[in-house]
């Protein structure tokens, strides 16, 4: 096996899926360890082998002595006793079942051993010809209607695009980060910054680019070849040189001199058009746009540039910050100066989506950190309030009764937790499901306990778009849900967003004083930054949240910063660049 993060991260998945085919409710914290680690694992910037040859294991965040120990054979063998035990008698032809969103481990594993279904590259193939032929709906506990569904998902799943996944903005960021690190102890390094849909901060990233200002480029090579976590080098040249990364990630640096280093920054950074819209008014103004600089054709002079600022104020332009450079009517503004000024991380003054473990017995995965621990971190983040949205108890296993008593007694819990803090104010909410009819998940007498609601999706992904919308709308009309979460259900690189009209919904928030929230997530990054902008016509209000199930990822907020400021934000869009008083008058309206 192929010791990598993403392989980890597989297998750890892999051993929670044959956890909960044996027994789901004897193994269920053993199936949330592994499924906790995997996430962690998958996210994490440093590669696992590293760490072992390092000895630093017991830094990824999550991970116990006892994983630690099995993540120590797999680095050291290339396989574990104890998994190979867990995952003997589950079919290779059960994992690949699993990417598709309507199947569960148990599903899967029931379609594979009825159909003796043993080969894991034809099995959509030979599920889909099971169900063509009606024989799975002939099993017990599916039916026509279940049959159906999973026609449609594995057809849908057969023209999904298989291109090479790209990083999501969290992972390529902490790698850049991390090697920028390295550079600076490089005494020859006098600026250094990423380019290009990096510096863009995309949702998602394939290469990482480097560019380094200095006098001395073979210095800054020479330290950049030999970074530590280099697998091997690609090319070397007198002002460039390309690595691949121990992740198996390409990094390339450029260097250039200080003088002309604005011009080269500004070259690498927007995308085609944006900068294909800039080389036309230059021409127009007898000009010639490169990485070195500007030239005057008609005296056929180069003019350089130390900084983007200068460069673009030679082309009679306001400076445009990186995330708005993708030709969407931003260099109309910057001629005009008008771009606007961009929402920032420190005008953030709290969130609205943190779950915590108190065991409010939810519908969907608890959090692991107390209410202490996460106020303390949001006074360490400088936070005036923090709102608790732990997921609604489950409906199927609890009576309406039971479901009050639970938010009572978590919100007695969160007043004592005031009482003993007092730093940072706490807002009473919870994520609760919008239902496939539209209706919320608890009803009036248990949502009247609280501030407000967060209201989301979590099941039946697929339904046509008329219905998906009328669903939102009709989830989000209830007085007390005031934020849509994570609204169009993505997750990078596994699961499109499912289907709605985006602008019926816009309207609807638009007249009923409903925000959208911007989903700090690695995995979600939703609403995506081509929807802000659009709900941003609608002069709509948004929140930036973490969706944090562990303290440590209170930290997400600057990437649901960048995608706010891709989708052109100001701090005056934001809920949660408001004072505590002004997010209750916003909450009651």
């Amino acid at each position: 096996m192929l010791v990598n993060n993403k392989s980890i991260a597989n297998l750890l998945n892999r051993v929670a899926v044959a956890y909960s085919i044996k027994d789901e409710k004897k193994f269920r914290f053993q199936i949330l360890a592994y499924q906790k680690a995997a996430e962690t694992i998958s996210n994490e910037v440093r590669e696992v082998i590293d760490l072992y040859k390092e000895h630093q294991l017991d830094t990824i965040p999550g991970v116990g002595a006892s994983l630690q120990k099995h993540l120590e054979e797999l680095c050291r063998t290339g396989s574990v006793t104890h998994f190979e035990t867990i995952l003997k008698d589950v079919p290779e032809a059960v994992f690949p079942l699993l990417d598709l969103p309507t199947i569960g481990p148990k599903t899967a594993y029931k379609l594979v051993t009825a159909f003796k279904l043993n080969n894991p590259k034809t099995v959509l193939k030979d599920l889909l010809a099971m169900g063509k032929q009606n024989k799975i709906a002939t099993l017990e506990g599916f039916g026509e209607k279940s049959q159906n569904e999973i026609i449609k998902t594995i057809e849908q799943a057969g023209l999904t695009d298989k291109a090479a996944e790209r990083m999501t903005l969290p992972f390529a960021s902490q790698m850049a980060d991390q090697l920028i690190e390295y550079m600076r102890q490089c005494k020859d390094v006098k600026e250094i910054y990423t380019l290009g849909s990096l510096r863009r901060r995309m949702e998602t990233i394939g290469d990482i680019d480097i560019a380094v200002a200095t006098d001395n480029a073979n210095s800054v090579l020479n330290h950049f070849i030999n970074y530590p976590y280099k697998s091997r080098l690609l090319d070397r040249g007198d002002v460039s040189a390309s690595i691949l990364a121990t992740n198996g990630r390409r990094i390339d640096i450029k260097t250039q001199s200080a003088d002309t280093f604005g011009a080269m920054l500004q070259h690498f950074t927007g995308n085609k058009e944006h900068n294909v819209h800039l080389r036309e008014i230059a021409l127009k103004k007898g000009m010639s746009l490169s990485e070195k600089g500007i030239k005057f054709l008609k005296t056929d002079k180069m003019k350089t540039y130390k900084t983007e600022e200068e460069f673009y104020a030679a082309l009679g332009m306001q400076w445009i910050p990186p995330e708005m450079r993708e030709d969407l009517g931003e260099i109309e503004l910057a001629q005009k100066h008008l771009i606007p000024t961009l929402v920032e991380l420190k005008d953030i003054k709290g969130e609205f989506h943190v779950h915590s473990s108190f065991n409010i017995e939810p519908s969907h995965d608890l959090g692991v950190s107390n209410f202490a621990i996460m106020l303390k971190k949001a006074d360490d983040l400088n936070y005036k309030y923090l709102g608790f949205s732990e997921h609604n108890p489950s409906v199927s296993k609890h009576s309406s009764a039971e479901i009050f008593n639970l938010v009572k007694k978590r919100n007695e819990s969160l007043d004592k937790s005031y009482s003993s803090n007092k730093c940072v104010r706490i807002f009473k909410l919870l994520e609760t499901d919008i239902l496939t009819d539209g209706r919320l998940a608890i009803d009036e007498k248990s949502l009247n306990l609280l501030d407000a609601s967060i209201v989301s999706i979590h099941s039946s992904f697929n339904m046509d778009k008329e219905t998906m919308t009328n669903r939102i709308i009709k989830g989000l009309s209830h007085p007390k849900a005031k934020i849509l979460a994570h609204p169009t259900g993505r997750l990078i690189n596994t699961r499109p967003g499912y289907q709605a009209d985006w602008d019926k919904i816009f309207r609807f928030c638009q007249q009923n004083n409903k925000a959208l929230e911007i989903n700090a997530y690695p995995s979600r990054l939703d609403l995506i930054s081509s929807l802000v902008r659009k709900a941003r016509e609608y002069k709509l209000k948004f929140t930036i949240d973490t969706d944090s199930h562990a303290v440590d990822q209170m930290s997400l907020m600057p990437y649901g910063v960048d995608v706010a400021k891709k989708g052109w934000l100001t701090r005056n869009d934001i809920i949660n660049c408001l004072d505590y008083e002004e997010v209750i008058k916003w909450m009651s309206k």
